[in-house]
């Protein structure tokens, strides 16, 4: 007990401090990831507020599933890289703004949200959501019809889930666009600077010039001290803003393409193929055998093919193999099946049956031959496909419109182009059992039912392997940035630079799916060298990691061989302006001293500051504004050379009496660039962490 009392004090603060440690440990636990690593499952943080990888790719998905319904096809890296930076602007875009919004206290009522859904004017989103197909109008008992079958679906089903996500997204979408004409409405134009911009673009000026180019003093005569980068630097430190960390890297790729050889291989082993072609029975299990692309045997008009088949094949009778031709990186054979002529187009209507509600194919089928029946007893064809039908279509009776070939998968569109109008016929395909009407076939030409097999030209194992071992080869023989840099001169083998290639970036000029490099570089080490051989499409790939610029205003040495050029210009000027500056007091005798013309340029305005037949010189142009007519300049050092000028005359515009048209186009000038200036405002100002790399 004494031992206890004396060190009652000692006892209680680890007792307390063991059941913190166990609380934020078994916080931890439950959330399933230890504490000290929490930000492992953070796509990244923005002004203060998480983004989980859960919550982040979710989003992605979503935004992935809408490009393809728009786009259609499959996404390749380039596309998935968009949607990723798509996503993540989003997501920044709409937390900046909620906190503003918040701030400010802008909100939307629930009146206000009643009225963009039953109003007088819906929100368009409600409008696309709800509106009759055939006049796009808003249809309120469509809205009406929805919420009372959604008020009777039990607890908190997708639907509901999904509805809520639409409600939250129209209050958003309010609420952005109060705080956007919050912004353009704080825009205020004054009548002086509704003159000033008037006279910016309407007076004009009439000067003679004489310039002596940069290019006159050559670079080798020019010394740099570390004191002129210095100034420089220190005069434009805020172009040196760098808005997100940057990396750059160097790298060295060892051509993994197809050899001559591997083109030849192909090309003998299908025309090998092409006897074997002929004489088949089963043209449609030869091409999914043989053939890389397996594109679905069908009938095509002249000019649908391709070019190097196209005009082979209509003019070659039936059952001939023409080819091989190499097209798009392929070698090509095509059997020619049949020539007929066929219709150029066809109208027709359809009735879907999904034979997964129906029970299975055979009762979808049963179904499909019932309604047949209706129909040849006179009951319409569009009552019964919008009672029955399971696609949009249902909502037009059935009406597919008028379609060529190649727009319906290849048994439906059999059906409706062997068909003849009026016909009704039953098909089936993946998408389920269609009952087809025929309504008009328009058109005729010669069409060729043509069977297509493809040999991809590749790298063999041989090439791959020969190239990957010289890659392997110059790998071992470089474990740092000055091995790597001789190793490659030693070779003579070509350096390719990357630069300022940002941590969500996924392409490189010249490479293929180049992520898992970039991924790397953010990884290394300033002079690191990969760890292994890239392979990037038809390249492996060896690179160093040359440089890393941090978020933030750069450092003079990160960024001198940048501003070298400027730099040199710059002391050339200061040598030039020496020169100029003795010549004389007038345009001539200046002209005259350093045996350069004296150049008229009429009618310059101060808002489009450029010397005609030279370029744009800011800095001279203004000069010429505050000068005194007949009064020669001071050396002026410019963009391409240092000049003296002397104003001529200047022709003032007619007064502007009425400045309210003037500050209108200004103000509306403005308010069209406010939405997106405040926005990277609001960006600049946002303590922002960017993870992506870590998942992307």
């Amino acid at each position: 007990m004494s031992f206890l009392r004396n060190r009652a004090g000692i006892i209680l603060v680890a007792v307390i401090g063991l059941a913190i440690v166990a609380f934020l440990i078994g916080d931890a636990v439950r959330l399933g990831t230890p504490f000290w690593q929490a930000s492992q499952n953070e796509v990244g943080e923005v002004a203060g507020k998480t983004i989980s990888a859960e919550e982040f790719r979710a989003k992605v998905e979503q935004n992935e599933a809408n490009f393809r319904q728009q786009m259609g096809g499959n996404l390749n890296p380039q596309m998935t890289s968009y949607i990723v930076e798509n996503t993540w602007n989003q997501t920044v875009s709409e937390i900046l703004l909620e906190k503003e919004v918040k701030r400010l206290g802008i909100e939307v009522g629930k009146n206000e949200l009643n009225d963009m859904l039953f109003g007088k004017n819906p929100h368009p989103q409600v409008v696309q959501t709800f509106g009759n197909p055939q006049t796009g109008a808003f249809d309120k008992s469509q809205l009406t019809t929805f919420l009372s079958n959604l008020n009777s679906q039990p607890g908190n089903t997708a639907i509901k889930q999904q509805w809520e996500n639409f409600l939250q997204g129209l209050k958003r979408d309010r609420l952005y666009s109060k705080y956007n004409n919050l912004v353009k409405n704080s825009i205020y134009v004054t009548s002086l600077e509704a003159r000033d911009d008037y006279n910016n673009r309407n007076k004009l000026a009439n000067f003679t010039y004489v310039t002596l180019p940069y290019s006159s003093i050559a670079d080798n005569k020019v010394t740099l001290t570390d004191g002129d980068y210095q100034e420089y630097y220190e005069e434009n430190k805020n172009l040196f803003k760098n808005r997100e960390e940057t990396r750059n890297f160097e790298y060295i790729t060892f051509d993994a393409r197809p050899s001559k050889a591997d083109s030849t291989a192909i090309r003998t082993g299908i025309t090998k193929l092409a006897g074997d072609f002929r004489s088949t029975t089963n043209d449609s299990l030869f091409v999914s055998v043989n053939s890389d692309s397996k594109a679905p045997i069908s009938y095509a008009k002249k000019g649908q093919l391709d070019p190097a088949l196209d005009s082979i094949v209509f003019k070659s009778p039936v059952g001939t193999v023409v080819g091989p031709v190499f097209s798009n990186g392929a070698f090509k054979i095509a059997k020619v099946i049949d020539v007929k002529t066929s219709p150029d187009s066809v109208k027709a209507s359809h009735i879907l049956l999904n034979p997964a509600t129906e029970g299975g194919a055979d009762k979808a089928r049963a179904k499909a031959d019932s309604l047949l029946a209706l129909i040849n007893k006179g009951t319409s064809f569009a009552e019964l496909a919008t009672k029955f039908g399971t696609d949009a279509t249902k909502e037009k009776g059935g009406d597919l419109g008028t379609f060529g070939r190649g727009a319906m998968i290849p048994a439906f569109e059999e059906a409706v182009f062997n068909g003849k109008p009026g016909d009704l016929k039953i098909v089936t395909t993946q998408f389920g059992v269609h009952v087809i009407r025929i309504e008009k076939q328009v058109g005729s030409s010669l069409v060729a039912k043509v069977a297509i097999v493809d040999k991809n030209v590749a790298a063999s194992n041989q090439t791959q392997q020969a190239a990957y071992a010289k890659a392997s080869s110059f790998l071992g023989s470089v474990n740092n940035a000055k091995a790597f840099d001789k190793e490659a001169t030693s070779q003579k083998l070509n350096k390719q630079a990357a630069e300022n290639v940002t941590a969500s970036q996924s392409a490189i000029p010249g490479l293929e799916n180049a992520r898992d490099l970039i991924r790397w570089a953010y990884e290394a080490e300033e002079g690191d060298v990969t760890e292994k051989v890239y392979e990037l499409g038809n390249n492996f790939v060896v690179a160093k990691l040359s440089d890393v610029r941090e978020k933030g205003i750069l450092p003079l040495d990160k960024v001198k061989k940048q501003i070298e050029p400027a730099v040199r210009n710059r002391v050339k000027g200061r040598m030039l302006s020496e020169q100029l500056a003795k010549a004389g007091t007038s345009i001539n005798q200046v002209s005259q001293k350093v045996g350069k013309p004296a150049t008229p340029a009429q009618n310059v305005v101060f808002a489009n500051p450029i010397i005609p037949g030279i370029a744009q010189e800011n800095k001279v142009v203004g000069t010429v504004f505050g000068l005194q007519p007949n009064k020669l300049s001071k050396p002026i050092i410019g963009e391409q050379g240092v000049y003296v000028v002397v104003v001529n005359s200047f022709s003032n515009p007619a007064p502007l009496t009425n400045t309210v048209n003037q500050k209108q186009q200004i103000a509306q000038s403005v308010k069209q660039r406010a939405q997106g200036q405040v926005f990277e405002v609001l960006r600049d100002k946002a303590e922002i962490k960017d993870n992506r790399i870590r998942f992307y």
